[in-house]
């Protein structure tokens, strides 16, 4: 019996040890098959943006006639992306119609900028720059060479913004993301795409969010028929992407295929320093159109410079907007304000590098009267405006 006892103890050793076995050979082949495929179903996980680096697929691979292709999940995330989106994309052309003597009238079209479709019934975003001149007719044409006549062209040029409309339907439409500094980080992954020198359609540049609330002086590209406008625009966001003339209007993308912001300016005097309008901003223009059916922005009338505390400081001056040029007839001149003054505050709030005339007029109404305070020659004024509509369009 002990013998027996013996034998049935070493039986069950056996099977528990033998059960060990298969349970670990399991689990370690079901690791080397999830290993395996997690590269290619890692980027349909909802959640992957939020997973840790070091449990990231570092490669994945494709096999493609008889080659092996071995690309990272960055540049996997950015050509499918650039598949995704390039459709969403146009080329903006100025159509011009010139007199040959052998051919006699010739009609042309030249790139000038790009766009990008928000909704599939043909409303197009680009830069005001692009298209504010009124002596050109305008007309977009998509990756597959298709050309729509634009019908309607509603200006912002405070915030350097068009939208354009087109009569078409089923367009493929881009998705907004975000541009609040929550969710868009220096470092970040973006992806640029437009027609570079205006004959590049669909050029693909990859960079990063180099700063966000930046502020520039604007300079050239403003149209004749615009007397007024921003000198200075802030809070924009800086990229090393690269960005030629032709990628004005443009989207600036993240790694999931979402517009953060619109590419409008490159820096002359320096490399791979570019600038982009943040989408939220857009969106806020976007909005009021798709409710009122045009663009209605309050207009004050003037073209000012920002001038921060640090420049105060040194110069000795008020902080707030410098005025450079006054619009005649306009709000501002009816109200007295002339160039050279200072506005410290303009409906009771301070003008600052992170709270300019635009954004302050941007939650104002037409019609709507407001306070202007200014510094003149070290002497503080109190006038008062009526804001009429901005008719730049």
């Amino acid at each position: 019996m002990e013998l027996k006892s013996v034998y049935q103890k070493i039986d069950k050793r056996i099977i528990f040890i033998v059960g060990i076995g298969v349970l670990a050979f399991g689990g370690l082949l079901a690791g080397i098959i999830i290993g395996i495929s997690y590269p290619t179903w890692y980027q349909s996980l909802p959640f992957k943006s939020s997973i840790p680096s070091f449990l990231k697929p570092q490669t994945t691979e494709s096999i493609k006639f008889g080659e092996k292709i071995v690309r990272t999940v960055e540049e996997s995330a950015i050509i499918d992306v650039v598949e995704k989106s390039s459709a969403s994309v146009v080329s903006i052309v100025a159509k011009t119609v010139s007199f040959d003597p052998d051919r006699g009238s010739v009609s042309d079209q030249e790139g000038i900028g790009t766009g990008f479709i928000v909704d599939s019934s043909g409303i197009i975003i680009t830069n005001n720059h692009v298209v504010c001149d009124n002596q050109y007719d305008y007309a977009v044409v998509t990756k597959d060479q298709k050309t729509y006549d634009v019908k309607q062209i509603d200006l912002d040029p405070s915030n350097d913004i068009a939208i354009l409309k087109v009569s078409a339907k089923d367009l493929p439409a881009l998705e907004f993301g975000s541009s609040d500094p929550s969710s868009l980080r220096p470092g970040q992954r973006v992806i640029a795409i437009g027609n570079a020198l205006g004959q590049f359609q669909n050029s693909v540049t990859v960079g990063v969010v180099s700063g966000l609330g930046r502020g520039i002086t604007a300079g050239g590209g403003s149209c004749s028929n615009q007397s007024s406008g921003r000198e200075t625009l802030q809070n924009v966001i800086q990229t090393d992407a690269a960005l030629n003339p032709g990628n004005s209007g443009g989207p600036l993308l993240d790694l999931s295929g979402k517009v953060v912001g619109v590419n409008f300016a490159v820096s002359t005097n320096a490399q791979n320093i570019g600038f982009v309008i943040p989408i939220n901003q857009v969106k806020e223009i976007l909005d009021q159109y798709k409710k009122d059916g045009r663009i209605i922005k309050p207009y004050l009338g003037i073209a000012y410079q920002i001038i921060d505390q640090a420049v105060a400081k040194v110069q000795n001056l008020a902080a707030g907007a410098f005025v450079r040029r006054v619009v005649s007839g306009s709000p501002a001149d009816k109200a007295g304000v002339v160039p050279g003054d200072i506005i410290t505050k303009l409906n009771e709030e301070s003008v600052n590098e992170n709270n300019d005339i635009v954004a302050i007029l941007n939650k104002l109404k037409v019609g709507q009267k407001v306070s202007i305070e200014i510094d003149r020659d070290k002497k503080k004024i109190k006038l008062t405006a009526t804001l009429t509509e901005n008719t730049a369009n």
